[in-house]
């Protein structure tokens, strides 16, 4: 057996997890996302798709079950190494940016490289530095006219910051992306540049993507469709 089969991106088993003393929201038996697979998990609002991003970004602790991540046991991490190892492996595209209203447009997408050295030597092996392999994503994005004035990132549209956090989960190659509902503030064409840019980065760098999305029009780009209610015994909430 290879080690991508012995180590997939993503492996879950009998992992539940409930706000306080409420009903299971997750209820997960058996999941995984194999290396390089792209793959397409939807949902209904409320069914607990940004919960399970945010255990497996780190943001919420594993209480209950087991989630590994590339062979390591997250939810037996501290959460100062759950943390670095998100620097190093993961990133992430947040529904609502996340972008540093008082950092520079470029300094904004290289930020994950200034947490992680790992990710910084892969951006400066690609493009000679993390602000030059910053300014290449943001060019395949479309943005180069904003790279001339760089203007503060509260000014830029919300389909522009989108695009700018995009930049910032795929600089220095990481592992795995995951991505809550990536497309949602973009017009089709856009959207369409997006998905290419995300999808050929990945498949670039043999890295991992958990893509949540509620537009199913999207599924057919990727190799897997999953819905959460069908590997969710909790069903939806």
């Amino acid at each position: 057996m290879t080690d991508t089969e012995l180590k997939p991106a993503i492996l879950i088993k009998q992992l539940t997890f409930a706000w306080k003393r409420q009903t299971p929201l997750l209820s997960i038996n058996h999941f995984i996302l194999a290396r390089g697979e792209q793959l397409f998990l939807q949902g209904p609002s409320g069914s607990g798709k940004s919960t399970l991003l945010n255990l497996i970004g780190g943001v919420l602790p594993v209480k209950s079950g087991e989630l590994t991540l590339h062979g390591s046991n997250f939810g037996k991490l501290s959460q100062r190494r759950r943390d670095q190892f998100r620097a190093d492996h993961i990133g992430v595209l947040f529904q609502q940016f996340n972008l540093l209203p008082y950092l520079s447009l470029i300094d904004n997408v290289i930020l994950p490289c200034r947490f992680s050295s790992k990710r910084a030597a892969a951006a400066t092996q690609r493009s000679g530095s993390p602000e030059k392999e910053a300014h290449r994503l943001l060019q395949r994005l479309q943005l180069q006219e904003m790279l001339k004035d760089s203007p503060p990132v509260a000014e830029l549209s919300i389909g522009q910051q989108q695009r700018v956090a995009a930049a910032r989960a795929l600089i220095g190659a990481p592992e795995l992306i995951i991505a809550d509902e990536p497309t949602s503030a973009l017009d089709a064409d856009t959207r369409d540049n997006f998905l290419d840019l995300l999808l050929s980065e990945n498949r670039e760098n043999n890295s991992s993507l958990l893509f949540v999305s509620h537009d199913q029009s999207l599924s057919h780009h990727f190799d897997r469709v999953v819905s959460l209610n069908e590997i969710n015994q909790r069903g939806a909430a």
